[in-house]
């Protein structure tokens, strides 16, 4: 009998349970599934039967379940059966690798920055030169405007070399989140972090070199810029390649952007009034003045242009209005925000007093956060405020929550999500936050336990075997879909960068990537062609990033 182990690879942390899952081609039904739990020096530490799940259906497994919960004692263990020959990799007990793990996640956020230099100090030998400075960008042609416009700084979106604010909004919504809930964590923001790990920033840092470039894309009415964007798609080229090869431009002002920099920018001035109260200021001002334009111009359509980068096009903007809106209300009723912006504070609480019940009514809480569904941001806002929803806010993320339970209790890889879709792993990785919140405000030990499944199926408790982040363990991915470590002649991908993961709809099939398998949950491959299942992208790096910050406090 051929057997498969899909476990954590990185390890397990003491406290939560430990579960892997044992795989067959074939339905072996009569077999008694003993395992062996070995530590460093081989010493057997612990003995269990494996549990029968039955068959998976978007794989075709026979899985049966281990659980070797009760070892918590510090060290490197390795999974054994009987009587097949199958032993995994050493793996940690450990809540070491939580932390390593939200320490390169934090630090890929470094790697993705546009517009400046990465010393070998902090970069080691992914070190680059700057480039894409984006300090005096023409307007693209279809925006029919002249002059240039300062958009320096900013993440690169993905794999490509494209400055988004729709989903940059989104991503950097969701660590703003996550600091908000650990303020007192080294992670956030202190000095000690950056000295102990030869880290340049706190993630409290990071999210300020993001925040900055969201400034630099207001307009002069107030609308906000929908992206930077080159005029073709670059090639596998390093940015300073791509820097000289052509131009790059602004492109489109929309509504959609707008309303993603009201709700990134509201937050930023509630997380760092305490911490730099003139930046904190200058985001609410900036925040106040893109949400009135909105208000004037609720309609204005995204770019339909996806030459040289990505869409990002969302026909409902009722949720972005929502969380608009909640976050604005939070940062308003703060104390003194009336005196940054002026009389229009008690114009606007009051019109969104009255717009907010309609909208908690039409926008529930979603399993996870997505660019085009961000309302879970703006019950996030009520949730963490002192008002009259705080409650309701709260009681609808353990409703969602249990809802979650449910479908990962049918699941044999106890995952919520019922199709492997693009970026399956951000999904995955969001669920585990929203899991986190009902945790974070009820304490259900249930909601943390779930919350760690989710987590621990992104790093190789998963029908491929792979631990989806990049460094992160002996089988993590080697060749992602990303310009940045295809050019940099550096044989290991820039570290920390979750790829999207399993596909089901396979949109880059045409290149011939060389899928794992036939079966739905075999739909990955560790290859540079392979856009739909090994790209990386920030919106799934953030969910990551915020769940281990969480987790690992």
């Amino acid at each position: 009998m051929d057997a498969k182990l899909h476990y954590c690879e990185p390890g397990y942390a003491p406290s939560s349970s430990k579960t892997f899952l044992i795989a067959f081609s074939e339905d072996v039904s009569s077999a008694s599934l003993k395992f062996k739990i070995l530590d460093a020096s081989s010493n057997c530490v612990f003995e269990g039967v494996a549990e029968k799940l039955g068959r998976c259906d978007y794989t075709g497994e026979f899985l049966y379940k281990g659980d070797f919960s009760s070892v918590t004692a510090l060290g490197l263990y390795r999974i054994v059966l009987e009587g097949l020959n199958v032993t995994s990799h050493e793996f940690q007990i450990s809540g070491e690798w939580l932390a390593r793990e939200t320490r390169a996640n934090i630090k890929s956020f470094y790697y993705q920055r546009s517009g400046m230099e990465l010393p070998a100090k902090f970069a080691g030998e992914w070190a680059r030169p700057a480039a894409h400075l984006d300090s005096a960008l023409e307007f693209h042609p279809t925006m029919n405007r002249s002059g240039v416009w300062n958009a320096h700084g900013g993440w690169y979106d993905a794999g490509d070399y494209g400055k988004y604010i729709v989903n940059g909004g989104v991503s950097v919504a969701t660590l703003m989140l996550a600091c908000e809930l650990r303020k007192n964590s080294e992670f956030v923001g202190g000095a000690a972090f950056k000295e102990s790990f030869e880290q340049p920033v706190s993630l409290l840092d990071e999210i300020r070199f993001e925040l900055e470039f969201f400034l630099r894309m207001q307009d002069d009415d107030g609308g906000v810029f929908f992206k930077v964007t080159p005029y073709r798609w670059d090639g596998f080229v390093t940015p300073a390649e791509s820097d000289a090869s052509q131009k790059r431009y602004i492109l489109g002002k929309s509504t959609s952007s707008t309303l993603n920099f009201v709700g990134a920018l509201a937050q930023a001035y509630c997380l760092y009034t305490d911490v730099d109260a003139d930046f904190a200021a200058d985001c609410l001002k900036a925040s106040v003045r893109a949400y009135l334009w909105a208000e004037q111009n609720p309609e204005v359509d995204w770019p339909h242009n996806t030459e040289g980068s990505g869409g990002y096009g969302d026909p409902d903007l009722g949720d972005d209005f929502f969380w608009a809106r909640a976050m604005l209300y939070r940062a308003l009723v703060a104390e003194n925000a009336d005196k940054i912006v002026g009389g229009v504070a008690a114009e606007l609480i009051e019109r969104i007093e009255k717009q907010l019940p309609a909208d908690m009514e039409a926008f529930l809480p979603t399993y996870g956060l997505q660019w085009r569904s961000t309302q879970n941001l703006a019950w996030f806002a009520l949730a963490t405020m002192d008002c009259k929803w705080t409650e309701k806010a709260r009681k609808a993320f353990m409703y969602t929550a249990e809802e979650i339970l449910k479908l990962q209790n049918e699941d044999p890889y106890s995952l919520s999500i019922r199709k492997f879709i693009w970026g399956s792993n951000g999904d995955i990785a969001n669920h585990a936050l929203t899991l986190y919140l009902a945790y974070e405000w009820f304490k259900e030990p249930k909601y943390c336990k779930a919350a760690m499944e989710q987590i621990e199926f992104i790093y190789g408790r998963n029908p491929v075997d792979v631990s989806f982040v990049t460094g992160s363990s002996w089988n993590s991915p080697k060749f992602p879909h990303h310009r940045i470590s295809h050019s940099d002649g550096v044989v290991e991908p820039v570290p920390g960068l979750v790829v999207g993961g399993i596909n089901v709809d396979r949109q880059d099939a045409h290149r011939n990537p060389h899928y794992l398998g036939d079966a739905p949950g075999m739909s990955y491959a560790d290859e540079q062609c392979s856009f739909a299942s090994n790209e990386v992208a920030i919106n799934w790096s953030a969910p990551l990033t915020a769940a281990l910050l969480l987790l690992s406090a």
